[in-house]
């Protein structure tokens, strides 16, 4: 069933349906979730709320995108942003000017003014050290709308000195006690060629002059990589870093579910969607354990879905093996390729979580999951449950589907296929008691969506002020709905394909 065919689900006490806009799941589809409130597993980590991604440093000094950073910040509890291009000619970073007579030098206002926006909010940067600037590239090649040079330095002892100064000028204007707290990772997916122009021992030696570099200013600054793509070079890299004595704190790769499986795996590979980056990420961890990096904390540095319940069940499988993730992109202010002639459109829009303000389901997830506790309980099915600090026990559950996801970069197709059937959930609360009251809230692509209202107006690609206004209020998360426990401490949910929604026990 295509998700559109679903308008969603109806909440359920016991086997009574309450209304809604569909008819219930048939009893096949019935689907039991066992959550044990009194058994702790241990922490659960928001790994998924660790770091967020965005097109390249100079957008983020747009309003449009600081109001997007905002809500991420308040909403899900956002500690970093992580995008291209500090170093890209359009910041003016290493470039020759008629304000220095022609004569290249390094000018950090503008990179003072993206880290003021961010440190402004409480948020750190996750600094990826790139691109090359113009001055000291070897060659013309580049990358994206912005034109970001992408060769290896004519000179590494200018860039490395390069490095030094601009580490030095962070360390001077935020504390050198701040700025410990930043990852720095060595430039971004070095194995694709529109990426990096140079080879693999090429990024290897540019990323142990520059972690020597940075580590020159404090050696308790963290550096990482090879923020390759696809989990690709971590073993080779773990070897260089060993064998070379290069200095590394974390290792950090990017995974998306659209990729080419054959390359990823071999010309048998046949994973689900949904499998794909969870075993990207154990094969990255298998590398690691098994090198001289063993023990050193792991970075999904990009990822990313549109589809809700893929969300939930990607981040419930990466949660034992990483120190964070990063979603690729937190807001619709993005140019990497052009500058999009829409806001909304329909099917693939690519992976913007939210635009001007207007959420979209993947934001709304993360807003779900933001509510999620600190400590992780036992659940069997497809569910992730914990308890808050103030004792409240609240679990996400969610209804797995094959969403298709893009390969390369989304948002230039419109097609979007989902795969999958509504379900009944029947979720029992074990150690909770007969009628104790759960408030149950949903998201999928018609409820916590904007594109209902979106549509009802016309489906304008580029709405007015004030239907953007009414986009923002009508992509919220509805009122959860209260419902009381049965006598077996159970309560029943329908979700739709790719639906989730929060139980919090009151």
């Amino acid at each position: 069933m295509h998700r559109r065919e679903f308008m969603g689900g109806a909440a359920a006490l016991g086997a009574m349906s309450l209304a809604g806009r569909a008819a219930g799941a048939e009893l096949s589809d019935r689907v039991p979730i066992l959550i044990e409130t009194r058994e702790a597993t241990g922490d659960l980590k928001h790994v998924w709320s660790e770091c967020a991604g965005s097109d390249r440093a100079a957008i983020t000094m747009r309003e449009s995108w600081r109001g997007d950073l905002d809500r991420w910040v308040g909403d899900c509890g956002l500690k970093r942003v992580r995008f291209h291009g500090i170093f890209a000619d359009e910041m003016g970073v290493f470039a020759p000017s008629i304000l220095n007579r022609g004569k290249p030098s390094p000018n950090f206002r503008n990179v003072f003014e993206v880290y003021d926006g961010l440190v402004a909010r409480g948020v750190d940067p996750f600094v990826e050290v790139g691109f090359m600037p113009g001055a000291l590239a070897s060659g013309k090649s580049t990358f994206g709308f912005y034109e970001a040079n992408i060769t290896p330095p004519k000179s590494m002892e200018d860039w490395a000195a390069f490095i030094r100064t601009f580490v030095g000028a962070l360390a001077d204007r935020y504390g050198i006690a701040k700025v410990r707290g930043w990852n720095f990772e060595v430039w971004n997916e070095p194995n694709l060629p529109f990426f990096w122009s140079g080879k693999q021992q090429d990024y290897f030696d540019l990323y142990k002059a520059t972690a020597v570099a940075i580590k020159s200013i404090d050696p308790a600054i963290a550096v990482g990589g090879p923020a390759t793509s696809g989990g690709k070079w971590v073993d080779d890299f773990a070897r260089f870093c060993a064998q070379s004595n290069a200095p590394v704190d974390f290792i950090s790769t990017h995974a998306y579910a659209g990729g080419n499986q054959e390359d990823l795996y071999g010309k048998d590979a046949r994973f689900s969607v949904n499998q794909v980056i969870p075993d990207t990420v154990r094969k990255v961890h298998g590398q690691v354990q098994a090198s001289a990096c063993a023990g050193k904390p792991i970075w999904l540095s990009e990822w990313s879905s549109d589809s809700p319940a893929m969300i939930a069940e990607v981040v419930t499988q990466c949660l034992p093996m990483l120190r964070g993730m990063s979603h690729w992109v937190l807001s619709g202010t993005y140019e990497e390729l052009g500058v999009p002639d829409y806001l909304l459109k329909e099917g693939d829009m690519g992976w913007a979580t939210m635009v001007q303000g207007i959420a979209r389901p993947s934001f709304n997830t993360y807003r779900l999951l933001h509510r999620l506790g600190t400590r992780r309980l036992k659940a069997d099915g497809p569910a992730l449950a914990s308890r808050r600090d103030e004792g409240g026990v609240s679990a996400l559950v969610w209804n797995l589907a094959e969403a298709l996801q893009p390969a390369g970069i989304p948002g230039a197709t419109s097609e979007r296929k989902v795969t999958g059937s509504p379900k009944r959930f029947d979720v029992r609360f074990a150690g909770a008691w007969e009628g104790q009251k759960v408030k149950v809230s949903f998201v999928d692509q018609e409820r916590g969506s904007p594109m209902p209202a979106w549509r009802a107006m016309g489906s304008p690609r580029l709405p007015t002020p004030a239907q953007i206004d009414t986009l923002r209020k009508e992509s919220s998360i509805a009122a959860p709905v209260t419902l009381r426990l049965d006598r077996n401490a159970s309560v029943s949910v329908d979700l739709p394909p790719e639906g989730v929604a929060l139980l919090e026990l009151v």
